[in-house]
């Protein structure tokens, strides 16, 4: 995160509270527990799964058929297959980086009510 320009840039634009913890998935690895939690809120493991990561080309995963099982596995063995950032505030998450979902994530920190 330190050094992913795109996380920093989206962090300077939810311009978040102390009240917020931020994880450096590189240096912290996410745990079981936690990713099971993301899964719930995000409805599958796949949610979470970044196809855009080198290793998913290097692999050559996106021949493979790959099953929720396996999504989890790989995302809890490489940092790089979690989609990034992951954002949690209030049961809700907020995963990648697309203008639409910083924008949903930045209403929702700042408690600006949908139109």
């Amino acid at each position: 995160m330190k050094t992913c320009s795109t996380c920093i840039r989206i962090l300077k634009e939810l311009n978040l509270s102390s009240d917020f913890t931020l994880q450096d998935i590189k240096t912290a690895e996410i745990t079981v527990k936690q990713l099971e939690q993301m899964k719930n809120l995000a409805g599958s493991y796949e949610a979470l799964f970044s196809k855009k990561a080198k290793l998913y080309k290097e692999m050559d995963l996106k021949n493979q058929s790959l099953e929720e099982r396996d999504f989890k596995h790989y995302i809890l063995e490489h940092y790089t297959f979690l989609k990034r950032p992951v954002i949690i505030f209030n049961d809700q998450i907020f995963i990648g980086n697309s203008k639409q979902v910083v924008e949903m994530a930045k209403k929702a920190l700042h408690n600006i009510e949908f139109k």
